[in-house]
């Protein structure tokens, strides 16, 4: 069985997200999208708020699990079993720095490959950092997020 994890924060899931796991569900028996603790990041919303999110959008897909873990992504995928580390690239800056981690990980653990998939031409400048800035600031972020992500910034 192909298991691939797609680990992020995902603070908040974009349409930019979503492209990639549907280009990615061909390739793959399962896909785990997991919310990583990631001490390096400031969050806007729960974990609780982003894992409904995550479960509103995948839910009706069976080969999508939803998920959150702390620790290593690669420790993450050996217990899962997961062969695969599912990353989305927006830009040449994305690969430069997901090509350190995914080198790292391959020197963890040699058997589990990091695999790229492009974003679409219409989501390679969404970014959840971006999509944040424009809720804080009051821009029109929408369009950029899936319907079932609702949002009150009056709360924020």
């Amino acid at each position: 069985m192909k298991i691939a994890v797609f680990p992020g924060t995902f603070d908040p899931i974009t349409n930019g997200h979503i492209d990639i796991v549907k280009k990615a569900l061909p390739l793959f028996d399962k896909i785990i999208i997991a919310i990583g603790d990631n001490a390096t990041k400031n969050r806007m919303f729960s974990l609780d708020q982003r894992l409904e999110w995550l479960e509103e959008v995948f839910g009706k897909e069976d080969r999508v699990e939803v998920t959150s873990y702390k620790g290593l992504t690669i420790d993450f995928c050996k217990k899962e079993n997961a062969s695969f580390i599912l990353r989305g690239l927006r830009s040449v800056k994305d690969f430069e720095y997901e090509e350190q981690i995914a080198q790292v990980n391959k020197e963890l653990s040699p058997d589990i490959e990091t695999v790229f998939v492009l974003a679409s031409q219409e989501y390679g400048f969404i970014s959840s950092t971006i999509v944040r800035d424009l809720i804080v600031h009051g821009g029109d972020y929408k369009r950029y997020l899936p319907t079932v992500v609702k949002i009150d910034s009056s709360n924020l």
